[in-house]
């Protein structure tokens, strides 16, 4: 079985998917047998013969050219671009949590270094209904999985990323590390974000990506000794 590593964020749309994209490319351009899933996605678009496109599993395999299929990408797709819970609930299909295993542990036996990416943050509900109440968090302790927290890098991020890192750690989730997203090199406050974000935490910054990027800014191999 291949090792794995957890990708959530402070929010949603928070660039979680392009870093993740960057991640996966960087594992994959080093030789590393890098790979992708993620369990649920919600507002996908309609491809020509009305099939839902899950838009952010197919970015991460285009942005690290796995040449993968779409049922090995992602398990659920929904249209609405809501929360999973509450896409399922409106298009009456639930998940179903031992086909996300299935399908994550055939994804983690398929490559050597599985990258596994959230919806939303952390306390994102994946399916709340009479019959079960299943939040992100729970889907993640469940696996045993580490994590690595997205967060932006300007106003705002260190009680965004300190409140995450708490709830993880409060959860006896690991958190292997966190990436600013939206970097500005030289900004005196996102310095000084990366500083107490790291002392109050206790986690450290691993990577900073700045718009555009197309390569991240990590060695691979320090990259990979995350994952576990």
């Amino acid at each position: 079985m291949g090792k794995c590593l957890f990708i959530t964020g402070t929010g949603t749309d928070i660039g979680k998917t392009y870093v993740t994209g960057l991640l996966v490319k960087c594992l994959h351009d080093a030789g590393y047998k890098a790979g992708y899933y993620k369990a649920a996605l919600s507002g996908a678009e309609r491809g020509a013969k009305g099939e839902l496109l899950p838009g952010d599993a197919l970015h991460v395999n285009e942005t690290a050219q796995l040449g993968e299929t779409i049922p090995h990408l992602v398990s659920y797709i929904y249209e609405e671009a809501v929360s999973p819970h509450l896409a399922a609930l409106r298009s009456h299909q639930p998940i179903d949590f031992q086909k996300v295993r299935r399908d994550f542990e055939a994804a983690r036996g398929r490559y050597d270094y599985l990258t596994m990416e959230g919806s939303g943050g952390i306390i994102c509900p994946l399916r709340w209904d009479a019959e079960q109440h299943v939040v992100l968090d729970d889907l993640v302790k469940d696996l045993g999985l580490g994590t690595l927290v997205v967060a932006d890098a300007g106003l705002g991020t260190i009680n965004a990323v300190v409140l995450t890192v708490e709830h993880l750690h409060a959860r006896e989730i690991p958190v292997r590390g966190i990436v600013f997203n939206h970097s500005h090199p030289g900004d005196f406050m996102e310095e000084d974000n990366a500083k107490m974000v790291e002392e109050m935490s206790g986690v450290p910054v691993v990577a900073y990506v700045r718009d555009g990027d197309r390569s991240l800014r990590l060695d691979a191999a320090k990259l990979a000794a995350l994952y576990d």
